[in-house]
Order: C-alpha cells, then structure tokens, then sequence
C-alpha cells in the first residue's frame, strides 16, 4: 500500500477524469507548479501506481459493438489451473477485463466483440473442454449505462 499525501491524490483523481491536458493545465487543477506535477506523475507511473493512460471510446460511433458479460467455472480448481486459464485469457484481445471472483465462478470476464459470430468463435478458441473451462453463463449488454474503471481516489481526500 502507498502513501499517497493530499497532492498525489489530486493529481490521481483529475488524471481519472480527464488525462488529455497539458502538464500546465493538470498543475492548475490540482494548484500546484508545473515542476512539481510533472515529477510527481513521473514517480506515480514509474513506481507502476499509472498503469496508463488512454482514451476512453465511445461504443456509439462503431457499428456492430457487441458487449458480453461471462460467468466462467473451471473444471480444475488449483493454482495450476487458474494460472494457465489467465494466460489464455490476457493472449485475446476482445477479453477487455477478467476478474478472479467468488463463491460462484471463478472468473468474470467483460468482452468487446465486433460481431455474434466473433463471440461464437472465441467461444470454441477459449471456453472449450481442452482448456479445463466447466461452464460459461454469457449475458449480452443492451445499452451501457456506465463505463469506468476509476478508483475510488477522492474518497481518501475526504479522509
């Protein structure tokens, strides 16, 4: 666990709203110098706290966006096996997240496919007996409603 004092946490959360600024701009938000700001970002990627940065892409401009939650239970359950299934998934692009969960699954996978016939194929590429895959329960998004992976930063400010 880090450290994180009042300005590492400002920094954080203006980055999780809204990372396209320049260093000058970020500085404002934050009321800090521009010198300051850029050593600290540099500390919070260098030290692996910035995994990235990226843009965040509206499904509504892309035809045929196709969405899918699945449930994923294995067959085998030992370090092995959860190793050898993260492998596979972290190789396929259109596994946009996976979380290990309990008690139910095992996994928690969020797709983002171009078609049914692209889910169909990752289907037999990825959830078949070969790869120790018991059950897969799938449900299809029918309209986002909220897409975010910001952590919970602003709460440790009003700490």
């Amino acid at each position: 666990m880090n450290d994180f004092d009042d300005l590492d946490l400002r920094i954080l959360d203006a980055l999780q709203r809204d990372a396209s600024g320049t260093n000058e701009a970020l500085a404002q938000r934050v009321f800090s110098s521009q010198a300051t700001v850029l050593r600290r970002v540099r500390t919070l990627r260098e030290s692996g706290v910035i995994e990235a940065i990226r843009a965040t892409l509206s499904p509504t401009h892309f035809s045929g966006i196709l969405t899918a939650i699945c449930e994923v239970s294995l067959d085998q359950q030992n370090a092995e096996a959860f190793t050898t299934f993260e492998l596979l998934i972290r190789s396929e692009a259109s596994i946009t997240q996976c979380y290990q969960t309990a008690p139910a699954a095992d996994y928690t996978l969020v797709l983002t496919l171009q078609s049914m016939e692209d889910y169909n194929d990752l289907v037999q590429r990825v959830f078949t007996a070969a790869h120790n895959v018991r059950n897969v329960r799938t449900r299809f998004a029918t309209k986002r409603v909220k897409a975010s992976l910001a952590l919970p930063v602003k709460s440790a400010l009003a700490a």
